[in-house]
């Protein structure tokens, strides 16, 4: 799909090996996502909202209501930000400073402007097709009353930027090195999602703190996978 264009506001300049110019990896992490956290000024005031949205092609969907007028503003062609975080891991080192979180996060600058009403119901696929799939033809159709009601913002994919962090820990004497162009996937460091959750604990009760990992051969790093127990 070809490479990111970096500009002045999309370059990372904080450990910038890590930044990601694939454009698959930036369809990645915005398919493999749920939140989006938008970012917009209102009355010189920094607000930021979270919701929900779904790639469609080359832009975000963010999905809200006509009722929400901080949403309104962002989407009424105002300068915006919208951030979109996956955790894939902890990484544990022989230091605090050494550790760290594996992540994927994704930040597109822009502006947004709304759905037109004759494309809204259109536009109202994509979410629920990649949050439920096979439901869209299960659900009634959205009433016109709906339709007036949801707030669809649009934001094209034009100016994003893409930091990417695999792998074990690193020192200050052996820097990690920087990202393939294909960043490993979450599933190299999540436990199994079928997993079934553990028992809620019993109020009042204190919950047994995971154990940490020893390390391996004295090695001065362990990766502990989100959610893992052992």
């Amino acid at each position: 799909m070809g490479m990111l264009e970096v500009t002045d506001r999309t370059r990372i300049t904080r450990l910038a090996y890590r930044q990601v110019t694939d454009r698959d990896v930036l369809y990645d992490v915005l398919d493999a996502g749920l939140i989006a956290h938008v970012a917009v000024c209102d009355d010189g005031v920094p607000v930021v909202l979270p919701l929900g949205y779904a790639r469609d092609s080359d832009r975000l969907l963010i999905h809200g209501s006509t009722g929400g007028g901080l949403l309104r503003r962002a989407a009424s062609g105002v300068q915006i930000s919208v951030g979109v975080t996956l955790v894939d891991g902890l990484v544990f080192a022989r230091s605090m400073f050494d550790s760290s979180m594996n992540y994927r996060s994704v930040v597109v600058f822009g502006e947004a402007t709304p759905v037109p009403a004759e494309r809204k119901a259109e536009a109202l696929r994509p979410l629920p097709l990649r949050l439920m799939p096979r439901r869209w033809d299960e659900f009634r159709q959205p009433s016109n009353n709906e339709l007036a009601a949801t707030l669809l913002p649009q934001l094209p994919l034009t100016d994003p930027s893409v930091k990417v962090r695999p792998g074990p820990p690193s020192t200050q004497e052996t820097p990690e090195p920087p990202p393939q162009p294909r960043p490993p996937r979450a599933s190299q460091y999540l436990a199994d999602p079928a997993r079934p959750p553990a028992p809620p604990a019993t109020r009042g009760a204190r919950r047994p703190t995971p154990p940490v990992p020893a390390t391996k051969g004295g090695s001065a790093s362990a990766l502990l996978a989100r959610g893992a127990t052992a």
